[in-house]
């Protein structure tokens, strides 16, 4: 989990991150102001989550910008934890929130193996 730490603390410093862990597994969450489930894109694959967000934002009628700060896009690629399991996230977008959750694998459970006895039929 700590490449993912370190990666979010790589992020823009516009960006709004926070990243939660239970026993059951993560939840990662990201402001993205402006963005819809329309504009926003997940991709997880090869151990890593790809975020891709687009906010909308209107220029009142006879202004035009001095100063824009606010970016148009975030496309961030963060590396999952070495216990998600990528293949069960979900992922759903409130009011510009983001939130991705990330069950964590089972643990390997041990189980007894069961060992057959190999074929004869070559023996005479």
């Amino acid at each position: 989990m700590s490449a993912l730490r370190d990666a979010l603390r790589d992020l823009p410093d516009a960006v709004f991150a926070d990243l939660l862990e239970s026993d059951e597994g993560y939840v990662l969450v990201i402001d993205l102001p402006g963005a819809t489930a329309e504009t926003t894109e997940v991709l997880v694959e090869d151990g890593r989550i790809e975020i891709e967000g687009r906010r909308e934002k209107a220029v009142p009628e006879g202004f035009e910008y001095v100063r824009e700060d606010r970016p148009l896009f975030l496309d961030a690629e963060l590396p999952l934890p070495t216990d998600a399991d990528g293949a069960g996230a979900d992922a759903e977008i409130d009011r510009g929130v983001l939130e991705i959750s990330l069950p964590k694998r089972e643990s390997d459970v041990s189980r007894t193996i069961p060992v057959d006895d190999a074929d004869d039929e070559g023996d005479a």
